[in-house]
């Protein structure tokens, strides 16, 4: 599997474990979803949005879905380091593990591969 693919699973896979387990995803993410809105929530925004755009990279030949995807990964990262600054997050090891994820994943899906057919 090249690196873009990867991407796109890991995305696609994310995305999955908030449809699946919202509690879970929420719970390792330092939100809260107790109530039924939140799970739904967390199943939408962070679940099917995340696996519908990794899906659609992973069946389509267009590289402009794998830059997506590289894009939403690249967005995150850039995010999630403004929010140092701004909100002063806890930050353990689940935070700067999802900052690396976020980088790398998102700079291999950018990146063009000279031998990319599609």
């Amino acid at each position: 599997m090249d690196a873009g693919r990867l991407s796109s699973a890991a995305l696609m896979v994310s995305g999955l474990a908030g449809v699946v387990m919202p509690v879970r995803v929420a719970t390792a993410l330092d939100l809260s979803a107790t109530t039924g809105r939140g799970r739904a929530e967390t199943r939408a925004g962070l679940g099917g949005t995340y696996a519908a755009l990794g899906g659609w990279a992973l069946v389509s030949r267009a590289p402009a879905a794998r830059t997506a995807v590289g894009a939403a990964w690249l967005g995150a990262a850039a995010t999630r380091l403004g929010s140092l600054a701004v909100d002063r997050p806890r930050t353990d090891w689940i935070f700067w593990l999802s900052l690396a994820m976020e980088v790398g994943l998102g700079t291999v899906a950018v990146v063009p591969r000279p031998d990319a057919a599609d």
